[in-house]
């Protein structure tokens, strides 16, 4: 017993064991199956792992304790199991118990099944969640990092294009030739197409001239595309020319490169405005050439929303719709070529912005985002170059929840250094931030918002594992293979990663592993070696580790430590960090020294400066310039530039500035450097560029006159002169042929040999030095000139170059030939082109030329022949290049006189140096008459002024500067200026004073008469007489004259103006030397005119002093057809009368508002009574005021004409109505006139009485009857109605299924009549009671009609009566007769008679009452 009963102890004891571990490792109950994550587990338990999972693990080496917890208990519990399961079937055999484990076997396996499906699920969600993240956070349109580049190669070789794309999604690449796919599979072995992590290649094998073509290729996504193209060009080996098809280089000949044809210039847009740098082409672009590139600072520029890009045919642009400071730097733009690649470049400064307060900062610029986290992220930008006047004290920084729309302010106080961490921030969330700069005086432009940031886990994508399957793929998180973790770990490596002066940032690494749950973290701080930890974030949770503490003391040490925190619990602390305390103060850089200005050109100058001893902190410099003698220092860059050079443009030529520069930090900006010395801003002086164009101009047996044209650039000085070098052919060995500098640029060079080959270089000098020498010029034979003709003119000059014109200079040339020189033939030639044109078909006998017709931008060149008897010599060398535009600024001679007479002609030169000179000319070489003219000459103007001005001072005046040959203009005084100029200058020198306005009349109120004029403003001491009729008037109490000197008004106020005041009136002005005299005549028409209005006026004026009308009578038509008088009065009062008439009898009805002084009269409906004369009277002591109107004739037909108007205005459109006897069209009106004329009309023709038709109206109508309708009558019908001016018109088509429903309609009514006039009656015969006494014989007869005959029959309380017995029933055609025999009560009733045929029924009653012998009939009853 004692055995028995301690096996059933043991077995209990494991029983309770197993369910207690099963409990513990799945938590599975019997009926219901959840899977790990929807359970709640223990604190003690662990989940239960499915082996499918461990073997996974396993397969990764991702060995962990909780695995190989789990997988031992598993092991434990299944060999408890059978331990039991074997002791169960020996000791007990109960099937009960077999069922059981059953049942727990399939418990388990079904939650292994629901945890691993569970698992899967999550692991999915979290994949796809964090990939779409990961997408989201990269998704850009695609863009060209490296594009192709153009290609030639020989016949038979192989080619390799390649370009790198980038984009998120990863952009699909497509090839093309000449706009045709390409796809390898279509041509085995010809292409090679592949693509690896963005770089794109196409292969080209075993090249042939059909390879030849534009290859281009597409990137694609959904968010847009972007291309690159080139040209592949194969040579041929066969061909005249060695390497070069025939076909192609015909090709390559006349599709000429396209090259710039323009520089581009330094552009200073605003903040917030809107940038274009644009450039010309000198042709248009070829097909490779499109593929040009836009750079800022060496970056290629892609399109983008606020980034335009534009390429045309011959010109290409960049706009940037809004400006930020982000946009200064340096633009270049590469225009790709055959031999490489062309550039120009330009630097863009961006002004500041309108400052938001006055005297408030700049924005600040490059606003960066950095330390992304999940409620974090670290702030960067760089400090305004402009604080207002006032040191920036701090910055505000905002952000934008996209999903909010709102801008929140970041921080209550102003941060000091140009860094700042944000925390505290949604997880998930995309923000944007800006930056805003603080002063004393305000709070300054908010700079450009950043790129949207979305606030995610850094490092979730290492916590994602994906296992490649044959049939899919696992997906994997720590999360998941870390789900036995509960109490977190603590942190590790706590740091200060950032200290300022407001706050620090301590950094730390989340424990590992971190577990399935989220963490968030308890920041705890304590000063140094006090062990006194407190909490640092109470309210602020922390969900990344990164976190800035705030609320520090200056001047202690902190500690700090992180404790991790989940569902479970808190973990233990980490490390405490290193002691780290707030800086006491912020270190702004030091100043750089050193500062050097130089010159560069006419608007710009290079700046050098040295940089400060240290130079760790120091982002860039800004530069700052300053007018000397002013005090107005502005900006030259809003961008820090980073070397210690830098050109400033934007500078006014010839004025004097100083510079100075700061530098800058993250901390701040330093003082200023010291101020460099002033410099005048001018092109910077070099030695000359080289003379060229060495021509041979007469020869001699011994001697040869050689001539050159001067350098281009003459080194932004006067050339002093210029050297000559020979050299014998034969000898080889280069000589001076002058010592001292030649100042003309020709010279007769002596002691050669006769039949000597000899070549002759210039060089020229400035007050720099000597210049290069210039290339040797061709071999020139010395052989004595004895031919007829004459050699060759010299010095080509161009003078006034415009967009559509040019004036063409030269010498004439050194040998005349055997006699005189009578011409000159000039011919032109465009640039890229070697064809010549006669510019003249006659020769002109100056030594000057102005070519028209230049088409702008084009470039080109000219040569000159000379002409005498024996006919035309040798053309001159020729000419420059010359671009036929307008230089910038460029002003044409102005002719005019000035203050004290004199004719003068004036120019103003864009361009002008310290040395320059303004040289005046007649005929581009003549000397003008010193004694004629004087010359006053300062800075940019020149004023050429005629003395004595006269016929001899008439022709063509020319000016140039002495230095810069592109400026120059010219005037041509011609007879008709100088008279109409002489004219002036006596105005000029014999004034008069002018009139603005002349006499004029005007008639005030009260019927006085006001006669003014108006000449210019006057001196105090300006004079007036006034004459009347040849007499002087003064001013009197009735003739008040006044005279306003600053106005130079003059004015004479007639109180009663009569006939005594007709005549005429001048005023007889002077002022100094200025006079003038002006007449009015008053008399005749003017005066009766002026009479008849002044006493209109002051009868008027009486009138108004009491009740008077300001509106008169008058009378409308209201769109109601209604007429309404009305009249406006005013100055009435209580006793005041109004009263209306009409033909003398007072009207009553009349409306009057006191309070608008409106009196109405309303008319209703207009009829030939209210035909007459209306009049309303006003009238009180004051006086008394009419007004009539009168409406008979003319004026009460054109109410008429209104009031049809109206009517015809307010007609409905035309409706149609059945009747039995047909159609009736009708409109409906306010009311109808007869006055107004109406005809009907039926498909444009006029219905007049024709059979069928009626025509009809009423009051409120206007209508047509159509009897007996017919398929004749479809069609369209108008209704016209004249009103007395115009017709208005109202139309209805009674055709189709309007026409048929209507004769549907009619046929219905129709035969509805003829059934209502057959149908069964009964017309007449019984009374409605009757009363009748017992035992008599009671007789009821009745009439019917109808036809056919009806049917009657007799009812007695709506039941039929049979006859027989005592009731006899007769009938005929006319009518039925009923007889009851010795009635009784019980014969009493409702009695009816029912008559019927196939048109209709109908029903007549009668209610018989039988009252027995000795009583009395009710009251109305018929006795019988």
């Amino acid at each position: 017993m004692a055995t028995k009963t301690l096996v059933f102890r043991s077995q209990e004891e494991h029983t309770d064991q197993r369910f207690q571990s099963l409990r513990t490792a799945s938590k599975t109950t019997k009926k219901k199956f959840k899977s790990s994550e929807e359970d709640v587990v223990g604190q003690d338990s662990f989940p239960f792992v499915s082996p499918e999972v461990l073997s996974v693990k396993e397969f990764l080496n991702l060995d962990s304790a909780a695995a190989k917890k789990s997988w031992a208990v598993e092991k434990q519990t299944a060999v408890t199991e059978e331990q039991l399961e074997m002791e169960k079937r020996t000791l007990f055999g109960n099937e009960m118990e077999k069922l059981e484990v059953e049942v727990i076997e399939t418990n388990k396996v079904l939650r292994v099944r629901a945890d691993h499906n569970a698992w899967r699920k999550r692991a999915e969600e979290k994949s796809l969640q964090l990939q779409k993240t990961f997408e989201e956070r990269e998704r850009r349109t695609p863009e060209v990092l490296f594009p192709l580049r153009h290609h030639t190669v020989w016949e038979g070789m192989g080619v390799k294009l390649s370009c790198t794309f980038q984009g998120c999604p990863k952009p699909e690449i497509k090839w093309y030739k000449d706009g045709v796919l390409l796809q390898s599979s279509s041509h085995p072995g010809k292409y090679r197409i592949q693509s690896r992590f963005g770089h794109n290649t196409l292969e080209i094998s075993r090249c042939t001239i059909a390879d030849s073509a534009e290859y281009k290729v597409v990137a694609t996504n959904k968010l847009g595309e972007a291309f690159s193209f080139a040209t592949v060009l194969v040579n041929s080996y066969q061909g005249v020319q060695s390497g070069y098809d025939s076909t192609k280089s015909t090709i390559l000949v006349s599709e000429m490169e396209a090259d710039f044809d323009q520089t581009l210039q330094p552009s200073f847009p605003r903040e917030g405005g809107s940038l274009t740098l644009s450039c010309e082409f000198s042709s248009d672009l070829l097909t490779y050439q499109r593929a040009l590139l836009w750079f800022k600072d060496g970056v290629p520029l892609p399109e983008s929303q606020r980034r335009q890009l534009h390429t045309g045919s011959r010109s290409a642009s960049l706009t940037i719709t809004q400006v930020y400071k982000e946009d200064e730097g340096l633009y270049s733009i590469h225009l790709p070529t055959l031999t490489g690649v062309k550039e120009q470049s330009a630097y863009v400064f961006v002004r500041d912005a309108a400052a938001a307060v006055m005297g408030a900062p700049g924005s600040p610029l490059d606003v960066e985002c950095s330390d992304i986290n999940k409620d974090y992220v670290f702030l960067t930008w760089k400090p305004p170059s402009a604080d207002g006047g006032s040191p920036v004290v701090g910055y505000f920084i905002d952000r934008l929840d996209i999903g909010s729309g709102q801008w929140v302010q970041c921080n209550d106080a102003p941060h000091k250094l140009c860094r700042f961490p944000v925390a505290g921030l949604r997880e998930g969330g995309i923000y944007q931030f800006r930056v805003r700069a603080v002063n004393k005086a305000g709070v300054g432009r908010p700079s450009k918002k950043t790129e949207a940031v979305t606030m995610v886990d850094p490092s979730e994508a290492e916590r994602v594992m994906v296992i490649q399957l044959e049939k899919g793929k696992i997906v994997i998180t720590k999360d998941q293979l870390e789900g036995d973790i509960l109490i977190p770990l603590p942190p590790t490596d706590a740091h200060v990663s950032e200290v300022s002066g407001a706050c620090v940032v301590l950094s730390w690494t989340e424990p590992d592993p971190r577990g399935r749950e989220p963490l968030t973290y308890y920041i705890e701080k304590s000063v140094a070696d006090s062990n006194s930890w407190q909490r640092a974030n109470l309210e602020i949770p922390v969900h990344s580790p990164r976190f800035p503490i705030f609320d520090l003391t200056k001047g202690k040490s902190y500690c700090f430590r992180v404790r991790a925190v989940n569902k479970y619990g808190v973990s233990e602390p980490s490390l405490p960090s290193e002691a780290a305390s707030l800086r006491e103060t912020v270190v702004v850089p030091p100043p750089p020294h050193g500062v050097v200005s130089t010159r560069n050109t006419n608007t710009s100058v290079v700046l050098q400066w040295k940089s400060p001893k240290d130079v760790r902190d120091i982002i860039g410099y800004y530069i700052y310039c300053c007018e000397v003698g002013t005090d107005n220092w502005m900006t030259v860059n809003n961008k820090p530039v980073t070397s210690t050079r830098f050109i400033v443009h934007g500078l006014v030529a010839r004025k004097k500035y100083v510079f100075r520069i700061k530098s800058v930090s993250a901390a701040g900006i330093s003082d200023y450097s010291e101020e460099s010395a002033p410099l005048v801003v001018k092109t910077a002086i070099s030695a000359p560029s080289t003379p060229s164009s060495i021509a041979l101009l007469s020869c001699g047996k011994s001697e040869m006159v050689i001539g050159w044209r001067a350098p281009k650039w003459n080194g932004g000085d006067v050339i002093q002169g210029y050297f000559l070098d020979q050299v014998d052919v034969s000898e080889s060995v280069w000589h001076e042929v002058n010592v001292k500098p030649i100042a003309t640029q020709v010279f007769k060079v002596g002691n050669l040999k006769e039949d000597h080959l000899y070549q002759f270089q210039a060089t020229a000098m400035n007050c720099v030095g000597v210049g290069k020498a210039s290339e040797p010029s061709d071999p020139f034979l010395c052989k004595e000139w004895t031919m007829p003709e004459p050699g060759p003119p010299y010095g080509l000059l161009y003078r006034e170059v415009r967009r559509k014109s040019l004036v063409l200079l030269w010498e004439p040339p050194v040998y005349t030939g055997q006699s005189p020189v009578t011409g000159y033939l000039v011919d032109i030639c465009e640039v890229g082109s070697d064809e010549w044109k006669a510019v003249t078909e006659e020769p002109t006998s100056n030594t000057f030329l102005k070519v028209p017709g230049l088409e702008a931008g084009r470039s080109y060149m000219f040569r000159v022949f000379a002409v005498n008897a024996a006919g035309v010599g040798e053309p001159s060398l020729p000419s420059e290049e010359v671009k036929a535009e307008t230089k910038p600024g460029m002003k044409d001679v102005q002719i005019g006189v000035d203050e004290d007479g004199f004719i003068f002609l004036e120019f103003q030169t864009p361009e002008w140096n310290e040395s320059s000179e303004f040289l005046w000319t007649k005929n581009y070489s003549k000397a003008i008459d010193q004694g004629r003219i004087r010359i006053e000459s300062k800075d940019d103007r020149s004023r050429l002024i005629l003395t004595n001005p006269s016929e001899q001072d008439l022709g063509l005046y020319t000016v140039a500067m002495s230095d810069i040959d592109d400026i120059s203009s010219s005037y041509t005084f011609t007879d008709k200026e100088l008279e109409r100029l002489l004219e002036l200058s006596w105005e000029i020198r014999n004034p008069l004073i002018a009139l603005k306005s002349n006499w004029a009349v005007e008639v005030s109120e009260k019927g006085d008469v006001r006669l003014w004029l108006q000449v210019e403003k006057l001196s105090s001491a300006a004079e007036l007489k006034l004459i009347f009729n040849n007499k002087e008037i003064a001013s009197t109490a009735t003739h008040k004259i006044n005279f306003d000197r600053a106005t130079g008004i003059v004015e004479v106020l007639i109180d009663n103006f009569s006939e005594v005041d007709k005549g005429s009136y001048t005023a007889q002005l002077r002022d100094g030397r200025a006079k003038n005299q002006f007449t009015f005549v008053l008399i005749d028409d003017n005066f009766k005119q002026a009479l008849a209005q002044s006493e209109f006026k002051r009868r008027d004026w009486k009138r108004k002093a009491g009740p008077h009308f300001l509106e008169f009578l008058t009378w409308k038509v209201t769109e109601d057809c209604e007429l309404h008088f009305s009249c406006k009065v005013t100055n009435m009062k209580k006793e005041t009368s109004l009263k209306w008439f009409k033909d003398g009898v007072e009207v009553t009805g009349v409306e009057y508002n006191p309070q608008t002084g409106i009196s109405t009269l309303v008319v209703t409906q207009v009829t030939k009574k209210e035909e007459g004369i209306y009049k309303v009277v006003l009238c009180d002591e004051r006086g008394e005021d009419t007004s009539v109107i009168e409406l008979v004739g003319e004026g009460y037909e054109k109410v008429l004409r209104d009031l049809s108007r109206a009517c015809a205005l307010s007609a409905s459109p035309l409706k149609i109505q059945c009747t039995m006897q047909g159609f009736k069209l009708y409109c409906s009106l306010k009311y109808y006139l007869d006055y107004m004329k109406t005809s009907w009309h039926f498909k444009e023709k006029r219905i007049d009485g024709e059979e069928r038709t009626k025509t009809g109206s009423s009051i409120q109508k206007v209508w047509i009857e159509i009897f007996s309708p017919t398929e004749a009558n479809k069609g369209k019908y108008t209704l016209e109605m004249f009103d007395g001016r115009e017709t208005h018109k109202r139309t209805l088509d009674l055709s189709g299924q309007a026409f048929d429903d209507a004769l549907i309609e009619y046929q219905r009514l129709r035969q509805a009549d003829i059934a209502d006039k057959n149908r069964a009656r009964v017309t007449k015969g019984l009374p409605d009671v009757v009363a009748i006494m017992e035992d008599k014989s009671l007789c009821l007869t009745c009439f019917t009609s109808g036809d056919p005959s009806p049917e009657v029959f007799w009812l007695k309380n709506d039941r039929e009566i049979v006859m027989g017995g005592q009731y006899n029933i007769t009938k005929d055609n006319v009518g039925s007769t009923i007889t009851i025999n010795t009635v009784t009560t019980e014969d009493s009733g409702k009695y009816s008679v029912f008559a019927r045929n196939k048109h209709g029924s109908e029903t007549v009653s009668v209610t018989v009452s039988v009252y027995r012998h000795g009583e009395t009939p009710k009251q109305g009853e018929v006795l019988i």
